[in-house]
């Protein structure tokens, strides 16, 4: 602005000498009035262009994370031009601290706690796009249950009581015509680590476990899949799709620092590109940086993560189905209330 302000004055005091030297001045014609023009708008275009920032972005260990280890990756190794500073968080609150007081610029979390953030933060973020679909499989020792019809009679150990497993295994039961309270019996775990021993103690029992634990079952036991609650999800459901993680930004950033966001979302994509087509490299770098312990079960994992990207209109429509099935389950497993449109990042 106070370059601005310059270059009119001194438009001013050069006309002002023009009217007074008369025979010694050149006229003043339009063409030197438009190319004293274009310098000032010059010089507005060099005051309002976006300064380079380092984007703080925090991410989930586990699969909400896995997305980003390529990414990371890169980043150290110089091949980026946009600057980050990436994070690795083990529990969900410790994230969404930082997003609430400002210290993280970008974050990998789940969708409905990201519809609780949300609320809390009165609209103050917006979601970029979802990076994780459904990470729930069904693990039998023999297969014996195809469809989710063929789960009546059977035992299911699970975890997650009061949150996203309990509402996801409920709604596809009864959307296959089974009671959760008659047709099955559900028996909850506090942690997933106990589902580990399920199959010692009952060998004919059914598990539902996100993968990578799913995964780890798998090769120490010798269980199958049976059911992929992710493809049974969209059998019933028309209007929405198991999205379990999600890209947030808050909105200060994404306001002032456009470009950088942008080339978050193209850095990103690429980062999830790599993963589903280098499981290989992809573990490796989940590893290092404590995404998923052991690189070999983030190797063998990852095409059971759903590792995918989906933004726009698409990402809108199946989003807020999702959670309105949460909503209709628990409104508290959303923070109350489905978000309104502002919470999703739709480019014109």
């Amino acid at each position: 602005m106070k370059k601005l302000m310059a270059m009119l004055m001194a438009l001013v005091l050069v006309f002002s000498m023009i009217a007074c030297a008369k025979d010694e001045a050149a006229p003043v014609t339009d063409e030197t009035v438009e190319e004293t023009t274009e310098e000032v708008a010059e010089e507005t275009t060099e005051e309002v262009t976006e300064e380079p920032i380092e984007l703080n972005v925090f991410v989930l260990s586990g699969p909400t994370g896995i997305g980003a280890a390529n990414m990371m990756a890169a980043s150290d190794a110089g091949e980026l031009e946009q600057g980050y500073n990436f994070t690795v968080a083990a529990m969900p609150d410790e994230i969404v601290g930082k997003i609430v007081n400002g210290d993280a610029d970008i974050a990998a979390i789940a969708t409905n706690l990201a519809s609780k953030v949300y609320t809390k933060t009165e609209g103050g973020i917006t979601v970029l796009g979802v990076n994780t679909l459904g990470v729930l499989s069904m693990l039998e020792m023999e297969q014996t249950v195809e469809t989710v019809a063929d789960l009546a009679g059977k035992t299911i150990y699970t975890s997650g009581q009061g949150a996203n497993p309990q509402f996801i295994l409920e709604y596809v039961l009864r959307a296959n015509g089974l009671d959760p309270e008659t047709d099955v019996t559900i028996v909850y775990k506090t942690e997933n680590a106990e589902l580990a021993t399920v199959f010692a103690e009952d060998p004919e029992a059914v598990i539902m476990a996100p993968h990578p634990v799913a995964t780890s079952i798998m090769i120490n036991s010798g269980a199958v899949i049976s059911l992929d609650m992710t493809k049974e999800w969209e059998a019933v459901s028309q209007d929405s799709a198991l999205m379990m993680g999600c890209i947030v930004v808050r909105n200060e950033v994404l306001e002032n620092n456009p470009a950088a966001v942008a080339a978050f979302m193209a850095d990103y994509a690429a980062s999830i590109e790599a993963a589903n087509t280098d499981p290989a490299t992809t573990g490796t770098h989940c590893e290092t940086y404590g995404i998923v312990a052991k690189a070999a079960l983030a190797t063998k994992a990852i095409p059971q993560c759903n590792i995918v990207w989906v933004t726009g209109e698409e990402m809108k429509t199946q989003l807020s189905g999702y959670l309105q099935v949460l909503f209709e389950a628990d409104p508290a497993s959303v923070g109350g209330k489905v978000p309104e449109d502002s919470f999703y990042y739709v480019a014109e």
